[in-house]
């Protein structure tokens, strides 16, 4: 199959925009579709694509903890962050493309991802502890919270919609929803893209530690509203 051949299929070929924000929708499922059609031409298997996905994402984490801040490192982290997030689209576009998903598949791509999630705010801790002058050692908890918000709301989002009922064998699938533009756009401060832009302050001690504390509180109100819809969508369902 041909670059333009296999880009064509992609573009009729994606997952639906609902639920989705504005970065994911626009800059990164685009972006992992030209990967994906790259990847097929080049004959890389989805699981390849995400063992380059988690390459990106884990020599920017790296990168975090081991030097210290600075505008080099702030463009080398972001630009290794926002490729890996790219790649992590491509692996499940090139795979519905190549008619080759399998349960193992999705297992790598969401244990890759919740790796990255605990090891970058981990990575954050540690560059914290080496080489910010924190105002106080309170400070150093907040990854820790962020952390821990970040993973239940991937984890709590994945559990929720594995554990609501699917259609059976053969029954038409209800019609979907059109996606909702103000949740695209409330939806970004959660979304993984976004995050990565945080990086992009890592020159300044200062500008980096007030971000990613903004985006760490709103992760935090964000957990608070998702957990009782979740709750309250998966009490609704009445066991067969």
């Amino acid at each position: 199959m041909t670059f333009g051949a296999a880009l064509g299929e992609l573009r009729s070929a994606q997952k639906t925009a609902r639920g989705v924000s504005l970065y994911s929708r626009h800059i990164n499922r685009p972006a992992g579709r030209i990967l994906a059609a790259a990847a097929c031409r080049a004959g890389l298997t989805p699981n390849q694509v995400t063992l380059v996905s988690a390459a990106f994402s884990f020599s920017a984490v790296a990168a975090v903890a081991a030097f210290p801040p600075s505008w080099p490192l702030a463009v080398a982290v972001w630009a290794g962050l926002v490729v890996g997030f790219a790649f992590d689209s491509a692996d499940g576009q090139l795979a519905r493309l190549r008619r080759v998903s399998s349960p193992a598949g999705e297992w790598l791509d969401h244990v890759v991802d919740c790796a990255k999630i605990t090891a970058l705010h981990a990575a954050v801790l540690v560059s914290f502890y080496r080489f910010f002058d924190l105002p106080g050692p309170g400070w150093l908890l907040l990854p820790l919270g962020f952390q821990l918000a970040a993973v239940l709301i991937f984890c709590g989002g994945l559990l929720t919609d594995k554990l609501k009922p699917k259609p059976a064998a053969g029954a038409p699938a209800p019609p979907a929803a059109a996606p909702s533009p103000l949740r695209a756009v409330a939806l970004l401060p959660v979304d993984y893209g976004v995050f990565c832009l945080v990086f992009l302050t890592l020159g300044s001690e200062r500008a980096f530690l007030g971000a990613y504390t903004a985006l760490a509180v709103v992760h935090g109100l964000f957990l608070a509203a998702f957990m009782a819809k979740w709750f309250r969508e998966l009490s609704a369902i009445r066991p067969a």
